[in-house]
């Protein structure tokens, strides 16, 4: 689905890049994440109904940062794109704020990109931004073309969520079969994430179940008119629409075996890694950092994004955000790789990437440990 570009939103701070055709959705495609204008929360204020192991809390790459040398002299100009309306991304808006980016010798500039994922990519191949961050369901398929850009971090995992009426009675993914999801793209990180879900449970997403696209903000006004029996969407807008208790959580992408998953990730231009490949490191050490503030001081962190919030998110809301959102899972080096690849594998079962294939291989190309 091609998303459009076009001026600046009132009052949200940071440059705007126009690269298309229509003022709708705009950065929620091109970074695979999802911009709040609903209302509506399940678990409102809490945290992950599970805990980081020790060695996730802590990897040792986030301890690597810690003894990064502090930057001296000038800072390094980097345009990051990035989609100001996912609160999500609040690990971002602390690296900017707090001075990590600084901190790590960059002068980064916010760029509130509207656009598809190909065009986000081209723009960053071609040099008119020279980093971006964007949801891994997102980017891995438009990859497979061989833009010039590669990954080079991770953020945190959680931001997807499928939800159904309470009065609907259904409580789990079983109960879809035959049953119609409200979707805002065919391509949507959702429509991939929940369609590899019961794929691998035994329902056939294709022929067992109808994923019908509306758009965005129509998503549960869709359901309620009977149109579809559940959403699945991105946060903060599927987190909003849980707050009233009419809708509840069956499933996230925080569910079972993907409790310990990064679902967001950190791209950048090809030509930054051959040219300076000490600033996409500080990129990823800058961000690293933030991410653990956000996980440690949510409340701290929420403040930092309000400049950039819309719709309906409060503080509160974005608080509770950052603690749900598991901003301490950030892998790196073999485990992202070994993400990745997991992922490929996944889309592969439902027809998104091709059988042929080689997702070891394949994360081997797409991504560039610039730590080492």
């Amino acid at each position: 689905m091609t998303q459009s570009s076009s001026s600046p939103e009132s009052g949200q701070p940071g440059k705007q890049l126009a690269l298309s055709r229509r003022n709708l959705l705009s950065g929620a495609t091109a970074l695979g994440l999802s911009v709040p204008f609903g209302i509506a929360i399940h678990r409102a204020g809490a945290a992950p109904n599970f805990s980081l192991p020790s060695d996730l809390a802590a990897p040792a790459i986030c301890k690597a940062t810690d003894s990064a040398p502090v930057a001296t002299g000038p800072l390094k100009k980097i345009n990051f794109a990035w989609n100001a309306g996912a609160s999500c991304l609040v690990g971002v808006t602390v690296a900017k704020e707090k001075g990590f980016f600084a901190k790590h010798g960059l002068d980064v500039d916010l760029v509130n990109f509207a656009g598809s994922t190909d065009q986000l990519l081209e723009t960053l191949a071609t040099g008119k931004a020279d980093a971006a961050v964007g949801m891994a369901l997102r980017w891995l398929k438009p990859l497979e073309q061989g833009f010039d850009v590669k990954i080079v971090g991770s953020t945190h995992g959680g931001c997807l969520r499928l939800l159904a009426p309470v009065a609907g009675g259904i409580k789990d993914l079983t109960q879809l079969k035959g049953k119609t999801i409200a979707v805002s793209d065919m391509n949507s990180p959702a429509k991939n994430f929940f369609s590899v879900r019961l794929k691998k449970i035994g329902i056939d997403p294709v022929t067992e179940v109808e994923f019908k696209q509306f758009p965005g903000p129509l998503l549960r006004a869709a359901v309620e008119k009977g149109e579809a029996h559940a959403l699945a969407d991105n946060d903060p807008i599927t987190y909003l629409w849980i707050k009233d208790g009419q809708f509840a959580e069956v499933s996230s992408n925080l569910t079972g075996e993907y409790e310990h998953r990064v679902c967001c990730i950190l791209g950048v231009r090809g030509s930054l890694l051959r040219e300076d490949k000490v600033a996409a490191a500080a990129l990823v050490r800058a961000l690293i950092d933030a991410q653990d503030f956000a996980h440690h001081n949510p409340a701290e962190a929420a403040e930092t994004y309000l400049p950039y919030a819309a719709g309906k998110a409060t503080k509160e809301d974005i608080t509770a955000l950052a603690k749900y959102h598991t901003h301490g899972y950030h892998p790196l080096g073999a485990d992202l790789k070994k993400e990745l690849a997991l992922y490929a594998d996944e889309l592969k079962l439902v027809n998104v990437m091709k059988p042929s294939t080689d997702t070891a291989k394949y994360a081997d190309r797409i991504y560039a440990d610039v730590l080492s």
